[in-house]
Protein backbone atom coordinates (compact mmCIF):
# COMPACT_ATOMS: atom_id res chain seq x y z
CA UNK A 1 0.00 0.00 0.00
CA UNK A 2 1.35 3.38 -0.77
CA UNK A 3 1.50 5.99 2.04
CA UNK A 4 0.98 9.68 1.44
CA UNK A 5 2.00 11.23 4.80
CA UNK A 6 -0.33 14.44 4.65
CA UNK A 7 2.18 16.94 5.84
CA UNK A 8 1.50 18.89 8.84
CA UNK A 9 -0.15 16.83 10.95
CA UNK A 10 -0.77 15.79 14.60
CA UNK A 11 0.15 18.01 17.44
CA UNK A 12 0.14 21.90 17.48
CA UNK A 13 2.26 24.37 19.53
CA UNK A 14 -0.97 24.81 21.90
CA UNK A 15 -1.02 21.19 22.34
CA UNK A 16 2.25 20.70 22.86
CA UNK A 17 2.59 23.35 25.60
CA UNK A 18 -0.56 22.53 27.58
CA UNK A 19 0.60 18.90 27.76
CA UNK A 20 4.04 19.83 28.97
CA UNK A 21 2.48 22.00 31.43
CA UNK A 22 0.92 18.88 33.00
CA UNK A 23 3.59 17.00 32.90
CA UNK A 24 6.24 19.44 34.33
CA UNK A 25 3.48 20.06 37.19
CA UNK A 26 3.20 15.97 37.89
CA UNK A 27 6.97 16.02 38.25
CA UNK A 28 7.49 18.69 40.41
CA UNK A 29 7.80 17.67 43.87
CA UNK A 30 6.85 20.89 45.39
CA UNK A 31 3.26 21.57 42.93
CA UNK A 32 0.68 21.00 45.86
CA UNK A 33 -1.39 18.11 46.02
CA UNK A 34 -3.99 16.56 43.94
CA UNK A 35 -3.28 18.01 41.15
CA UNK A 36 -6.55 17.89 39.20
CA UNK A 37 -6.67 19.28 35.18
CA UNK A 38 -10.21 20.97 34.78
CA UNK A 39 -11.95 18.66 31.97
CA UNK A 40 -9.69 17.03 28.98
CA UNK A 41 -6.22 18.64 28.66
CA UNK A 42 -6.53 17.88 24.90
CA UNK A 43 -9.52 15.36 23.29
CA UNK A 44 -7.25 12.39 23.11
CA UNK A 45 -7.87 9.42 25.67
CA UNK A 46 -4.75 8.45 24.55
CA UNK A 47 -2.62 11.42 25.48
CA UNK A 48 -5.03 11.87 28.69
CA UNK A 49 -3.94 8.34 30.02
CA UNK A 50 -0.44 8.65 29.82
CA UNK A 51 -0.71 12.45 31.67
CA UNK A 52 -2.72 9.79 34.19
CA UNK A 53 -0.33 7.51 34.73
CA UNK A 54 1.80 10.44 36.71
CA UNK A 55 -0.98 10.36 38.94
CA UNK A 56 -2.87 13.81 37.51
CA UNK A 57 -6.29 13.15 37.59
CA UNK A 58 -8.49 14.45 34.91
CA UNK A 59 -12.30 15.30 35.46
CA UNK A 60 -14.49 15.00 32.48
CA UNK A 61 -17.76 17.13 31.69
CA UNK A 62 -18.80 19.88 29.41
CA UNK A 63 -19.88 22.23 32.50
CA UNK A 64 -16.13 23.72 34.26
CA UNK A 65 -18.08 25.21 37.15
CA UNK A 66 -19.53 22.19 38.33
CA UNK A 67 -15.89 20.27 37.34
CA UNK A 68 -14.47 22.27 39.94
CA UNK A 69 -16.90 22.08 42.61
CA UNK A 70 -15.05 18.69 42.93
CA UNK A 71 -11.74 19.99 43.39
CA UNK A 72 -11.52 21.08 47.42
CA UNK A 73 -7.43 21.22 47.65
CA UNK A 74 -4.24 21.39 45.55
CA UNK A 75 -3.95 22.58 42.47
CA UNK A 76 -6.38 23.00 39.77
CA UNK A 77 -4.80 23.22 35.76
CA UNK A 78 -7.34 24.82 33.23
CA UNK A 79 -7.24 22.97 29.54
CA UNK A 80 -6.09 24.34 25.82
CA UNK A 81 -9.90 24.99 25.05
CA UNK A 82 -9.98 28.02 28.28
CA UNK A 83 -12.48 28.82 30.88
CA UNK A 84 -14.39 31.53 31.53
CA UNK A 85 -13.60 34.25 33.93
CA UNK A 86 -15.86 33.06 36.65
CA UNK A 87 -14.05 29.48 36.48
CA UNK A 88 -10.53 31.62 37.20
CA UNK A 89 -12.16 33.95 39.99
CA UNK A 90 -13.98 30.84 41.72
CA UNK A 91 -10.67 28.88 41.80
CA UNK A 92 -8.17 31.52 43.35
CA UNK A 93 -11.64 32.37 46.01
CA UNK A 94 -10.89 29.26 46.65
CA UNK A 95 -7.28 28.98 47.50
CA UNK A 96 -6.08 26.42 44.72
CA UNK A 97 -3.69 26.33 43.04
CA UNK A 98 -3.97 27.24 39.52
CA UNK A 99 -2.16 26.40 36.74
CA UNK A 100 -3.64 28.19 32.80
CA UNK A 101 -2.27 25.52 29.72
CA UNK A 102 -5.01 27.77 27.21
CA UNK A 103 -3.93 28.00 23.95
CA UNK A 104 -2.33 31.54 22.92
CA UNK A 105 -4.79 31.66 20.04
CA UNK A 106 -7.82 30.86 22.29
CA UNK A 107 -6.73 33.48 24.59
CA UNK A 108 -6.44 36.15 22.01
CA UNK A 109 -9.98 35.04 21.15
CA UNK A 110 -11.21 35.87 24.83
CA UNK A 111 -9.81 39.01 24.21
CA UNK A 112 -11.31 40.14 21.14
CA UNK A 113 -14.80 39.14 22.62
CA UNK A 114 -13.91 41.45 25.87
CA UNK A 115 -12.97 43.89 23.57
CA UNK A 116 -16.06 43.90 21.21
CA UNK A 117 -18.60 43.94 24.45
CA UNK A 118 -16.69 47.23 25.63
CA UNK A 119 -17.48 48.94 22.44
CA UNK A 120 -21.08 48.03 23.14
CA UNK A 121 -21.26 45.09 20.15
CA UNK A 122 -23.38 41.94 20.00
CA UNK A 123 -21.39 39.23 19.32
CA UNK A 124 -22.62 35.98 17.25
CA UNK A 125 -20.28 33.11 18.00
CA UNK A 126 -19.58 30.29 15.57
CA UNK A 127 -19.06 26.88 17.23
CA UNK A 128 -19.73 23.73 18.21
CA UNK A 129 -22.99 23.34 20.93
CA UNK A 130 -21.54 21.43 24.06
CA UNK A 131 -17.74 21.81 23.02
CA UNK A 132 -15.42 23.64 25.89
CA UNK A 133 -13.77 26.38 23.82
CA UNK A 134 -17.14 28.44 23.26
CA UNK A 135 -18.10 28.19 27.24
CA UNK A 136 -15.27 29.30 27.82
CA UNK A 137 -15.21 31.99 25.71
CA UNK A 138 -18.78 33.22 25.72
CA UNK A 139 -18.23 33.81 29.58
CA UNK A 140 -16.27 36.37 28.55
CA UNK A 141 -19.56 38.68 28.31
CA UNK A 142 -22.92 39.28 30.27
CA UNK A 143 -25.15 36.87 29.66
CA UNK A 144 -27.03 37.16 26.30
CA UNK A 145 -24.56 39.40 24.89
CA UNK A 146 -22.88 36.35 23.09
CA UNK A 147 -25.21 34.05 20.86
CA UNK A 148 -24.23 30.68 19.62
CA UNK A 149 -24.55 29.52 16.01
CA UNK A 150 -23.60 25.79 14.59
CA UNK A 151 -25.22 25.70 11.50
CA UNK A 152 -27.78 27.48 9.71
CA UNK A 153 -30.78 26.15 11.08
CA UNK A 154 -29.37 28.12 14.29
CA UNK A 155 -29.82 31.63 12.49
CA UNK A 156 -33.75 31.51 12.41
CA UNK A 157 -33.21 31.56 16.35
CA UNK A 158 -30.84 34.89 16.64
CA UNK A 159 -32.81 37.80 18.31
CA UNK A 160 -30.12 40.68 18.40
CA UNK A 161 -31.03 44.07 19.07
CA UNK A 162 -32.01 46.45 16.70
CA UNK A 163 -29.81 49.63 17.82
CA UNK A 164 -26.34 47.51 18.77
CA UNK A 165 -23.62 47.14 16.14
CA UNK A 166 -22.87 43.29 15.08
CA UNK A 167 -19.71 41.31 15.62
CA UNK A 168 -19.23 37.78 14.06
CA UNK A 169 -16.58 35.50 16.11
CA UNK A 170 -15.52 31.95 15.65
CA UNK A 171 -14.41 29.07 17.55
CA UNK A 172 -10.31 28.20 16.23
CA UNK A 173 -11.09 24.33 15.79
CA UNK A 174 -13.71 24.86 13.00
CA UNK A 175 -13.66 23.59 9.36
CA UNK A 176 -12.85 27.13 7.08
CA UNK A 177 -15.14 26.02 4.60
CA UNK A 178 -17.91 25.60 6.82
CA UNK A 179 -17.28 28.81 8.58
CA UNK A 180 -17.11 30.92 5.69
CA UNK A 181 -20.54 29.60 4.24
CA UNK A 182 -22.10 30.79 7.70
CA UNK A 183 -20.29 34.05 7.68
CA UNK A 184 -21.98 34.06 4.30
CA UNK A 185 -25.18 33.47 5.30
CA UNK A 186 -24.79 35.98 8.20
CA UNK A 187 -24.15 39.02 6.69
CA UNK A 188 -26.79 38.78 4.18
CA UNK A 189 -28.55 38.98 7.22
CA UNK A 190 -26.58 41.79 9.10
CA UNK A 191 -24.39 43.39 6.02
CA UNK A 192 -22.81 45.81 8.45
CA UNK A 193 -21.42 43.42 10.61
CA UNK A 194 -18.05 43.15 11.63
CA UNK A 195 -16.28 39.36 10.85
CA UNK A 196 -13.46 38.78 13.21
CA UNK A 197 -12.27 34.72 11.53
CA UNK A 198 -10.68 33.04 14.51
CA UNK A 199 -10.06 30.13 13.29
CA UNK A 200 -5.91 29.05 14.08
CA UNK A 201 -3.26 28.78 12.08
CA UNK A 202 -2.64 24.88 12.99
CA UNK A 203 -6.06 24.24 11.93
CA UNK A 204 -6.22 25.88 8.72
CA UNK A 205 -3.08 24.52 8.01
CA UNK A 206 -3.54 20.91 8.70
CA UNK A 207 -7.19 21.52 6.54
CA UNK A 208 -5.75 23.21 3.69
CA UNK A 209 -3.01 20.29 3.13
CA UNK A 210 -5.62 17.34 3.71
CA UNK A 211 -7.52 18.83 0.98
CA UNK A 212 -4.93 19.59 -1.37
CA UNK A 213 -3.27 16.34 -0.65
CA UNK A 214 -6.22 14.29 -1.06
CA UNK A 215 -5.84 14.62 -5.03
CA UNK A 216 -2.72 12.01 -4.80
CA UNK A 217 -5.12 9.83 -2.64
CA UNK A 218 -8.20 6.80 -3.30
CA UNK A 219 -8.79 7.72 0.47
CA UNK A 220 -7.88 9.02 3.53
CA UNK A 221 -7.03 7.93 7.13
CA UNK A 222 -7.61 10.61 10.16
CA UNK A 223 -5.68 9.30 13.15
CA UNK A 224 -7.63 11.32 16.05
CA UNK A 225 -10.44 11.01 18.82
CA UNK A 226 -14.08 10.89 18.49
CA UNK A 227 -14.24 13.93 20.69
CA UNK A 228 -11.57 16.00 18.84
CA UNK A 229 -13.41 18.46 17.17
CA UNK A 230 -10.39 19.30 14.88
CA UNK A 231 -9.87 15.64 13.95
CA UNK A 232 -13.89 15.50 12.63
CA UNK A 233 -13.49 18.36 10.61
CA UNK A 234 -10.30 17.40 8.74
CA UNK A 235 -12.60 14.06 7.75
CA UNK A 236 -15.33 16.77 6.84
CA UNK A 237 -13.13 18.74 4.79
CA UNK A 238 -11.88 15.68 2.74
CA UNK A 239 -15.56 14.69 2.01
CA UNK A 240 -16.68 17.50 1.29
CA UNK A 241 -14.13 19.58 -0.10
CA UNK A 242 -11.53 17.03 -1.95
CA UNK A 243 -14.72 14.99 -2.65
CA UNK A 244 -12.45 11.50 -1.13
CA UNK A 245 -13.70 9.18 1.11
CA UNK A 246 -11.66 9.67 4.83
CA UNK A 247 -12.47 7.90 7.71
CA UNK A 248 -11.66 8.65 11.65
CA UNK A 249 -9.42 5.92 13.99
CA UNK A 250 -8.40 6.35 17.03
CA UNK A 251 -5.43 3.93 16.60
CA UNK A 252 -4.70 1.53 13.88
CA UNK A 253 -7.50 -1.52 15.39
CA UNK A 254 -9.81 0.90 14.38
CA UNK A 255 -8.88 0.38 10.94
CA UNK A 256 -11.67 -2.28 8.45
CA UNK A 257 -9.47 -3.75 5.51
CA UNK A 258 -13.05 -3.58 3.49
CA UNK A 259 -11.96 0.67 3.49
CA UNK A 260 -9.05 -0.61 1.69
CA UNK A 261 -10.07 -2.81 -1.03
CA UNK A 262 -9.29 -1.68 -4.66
CA UNK A 263 -7.31 1.05 -3.10
CA UNK A 264 -4.11 1.73 -3.72
CA UNK A 265 -2.89 5.20 -2.70
CA UNK A 266 -3.81 5.96 1.17
CA UNK A 267 -3.37 9.38 2.66
CA UNK A 268 -2.95 9.46 6.52
CA UNK A 269 -3.27 12.86 8.70
CA UNK A 270 -4.05 13.10 12.18
CA UNK A 271 -5.44 15.96 14.57
CA UNK A 272 -3.43 18.70 16.79
CA UNK A 273 -4.46 16.79 19.78
CA UNK A 274 -3.36 13.17 18.59
CA UNK A 275 -0.04 11.39 19.85
CA UNK A 276 2.44 10.98 17.06
CA UNK A 277 3.33 7.10 17.98
CA UNK A 278 -0.78 6.65 17.56
CA UNK A 279 0.29 7.69 13.62
CA UNK A 280 3.38 6.32 13.08
CA UNK A 281 1.61 3.07 13.96
CA UNK A 282 -1.27 3.46 11.52
CA UNK A 283 1.38 4.39 8.72
CA UNK A 284 3.55 1.52 9.25
CA UNK A 285 1.10 -1.19 9.03
CA UNK A 286 -0.62 0.75 6.07
CA UNK A 287 3.22 0.60 4.37
CA UNK A 288 3.39 -2.84 4.99
CA UNK A 289 -0.29 -3.94 3.77
CA UNK A 290 -0.79 -5.79 0.80
CA UNK A 291 -3.60 -4.29 -1.72
CA UNK A 292 -3.76 -7.44 -3.50
CA UNK A 293 -4.52 -9.35 0.03
CA UNK A 294 -7.09 -7.19 1.22
CA UNK A 295 -10.60 -9.21 0.95
CA UNK A 296 -13.33 -7.26 -0.86
CA UNK A 297 -16.27 -8.67 0.81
Amino acid sequence: MQVVRITPRGYCYGVVDAMTMVRRAAQDPAMPRPIHVLGLIVHNRHAVAELDKWGVVHLDGQDRLSLLDQVASGTVIFTAHGVSPEVKERARARGLNVLDATCPDVTRTHDLIHQLVDEGKSIIYIGKKGHPEPEGAMGEAPPGRVQLVETEADLADLSLPADRPVAIVTQTTLSRWDTAALIERLRERYPQAEVHNEICMATQLRQEAAVNQADQCDLVIVVGDQRSNNSNRLVQVVQEVAHRPAYLVGTVEDIDPRWLAGKRTVGVTAGSSTPSQLTRQVIDFLESYMPDQIPVA
